[in-house]
Parts: C-alpha cells; structure tokens; sequence
C-alpha cells in the first residue's frame, strides 16, 4: 500500500486485509490524492454471496435464522497460506460482515461460523463451499438449508479484479 503512495499510483486491495477501510490508511491515500479500492475481493458468483442473498431471503420471508456456516475448502495458493490462522482474522471479519450485515438480527459469535477451513492440493483452483442456514419458519417449524458450491477460484474473481482496476484507472485520471 505504501509503495502505491510513493509512486503515485491507484491501489487495487485484493488482499484480506482492512487498508481501505482503515482511516489511518484512507487518510494517507486521500492526503496523496492517490485512490484506493477494496479490501478483499469479492467473486462474481461465490459463496458469500449466495450465502448473504439467502440469509436475507430468510428474513425476508418470515424464517428465522437461528444460525449459520460457510466452510470453504481449496487447493490453490490463497488456501494454502491461510492454514496459518493469524493470516484469517480479517478475512473471517469480512466474510461474517459480508453475510450478517444486511441482517436485522444481532447473532451471538457462536451461531455464525464463516471462513476458509482447509488446503486440499487436487483441488487445484477449486474452491467447495459448504453452507448451511438453520432456522425456524411459521410455527417454530425447523426450516434448514444446505448447499455445496464449486466454483474455479481465481476466473470466479478476474471480471471483478478487472473492473476494480478500470475504475481505479478512472478515479486516477
């Protein structure tokens, strides 16, 4: 990020790591008039998303979501560095206020479990997500859901990157 200020250049976050959201770090882009954008990156299609879109669905729709998971597995570089857990903090944070943050409910820790889970080599760039939703429809009926999405990780991400930076472009211009 520092090296983006010193040279003058937009800076496009596709790390789990808070920068953009950081004021410290904002302020030091904005004094240098040197645009910022991201923190993470979001795929077109992928786990969080779905998960989100479906836990407000719930709501939506009456269901109350009692409790929730997302555990993604994968084989590709991005997987094998987070199976050190320091490196997960912020992309826990960021996937659990990705899904919850829509939400009216206030969950308690223990009934939201969302981040990356494990390495598996053959995956290769595969990414699995298994997701479950457990809640309570009309009559304190159990109403639970569970899917399993497989996407290729980083052509899951390219369109995003790729508009990410056109728009860095244009703020820089």
């Amino acid at each position: 990020a520092q090296c983006a200020i010193d040279a003058g250049v937009a800076f496009v976050n596709a790390l789990p790591v808070f920068i953009a959201s950081d004021p410290v770090w904002a302020k030091k882009f904005t004094d240098a008039g040197v645009p910022i954008v991201g923190d993470d990156i979001k795929s077109q299609v992928g786990a969080t998303i779905t998960h989100r879109v479906l836990a407000k669905l719930f709501e939506d729709r009456g269901v109350q979501l009692d409790r929730t998971m997302q555990l993604n597995v994968g084989g590709n570089m991005d997987f094998l560095n987070m199976l050190e857990r320091e490196r997960l903090e912020s992309k826990k944070i960021s996937k659990t206020q990705a899904v919850t943050s829509n939400l009216k409910r206030e969950f308690k820790t223990k009934d939201v479990h969302i981040g990356p889970s494990d390495h598996v080599g053959w995956l290769d760039d595969r990414k699995w997500a298994y997701v479950r939703l457990e809640g309570r429809a009309f009559g304190d009926v159990p109403l639970n859901l569970e899917y399993k999405l497989e996407v290729w990780d980083s052509p899951n991400s390219a369109g995003v990157i790729i508009d990410a930076v056109r728009a860095a472009k244009i703020a820089k211009d």
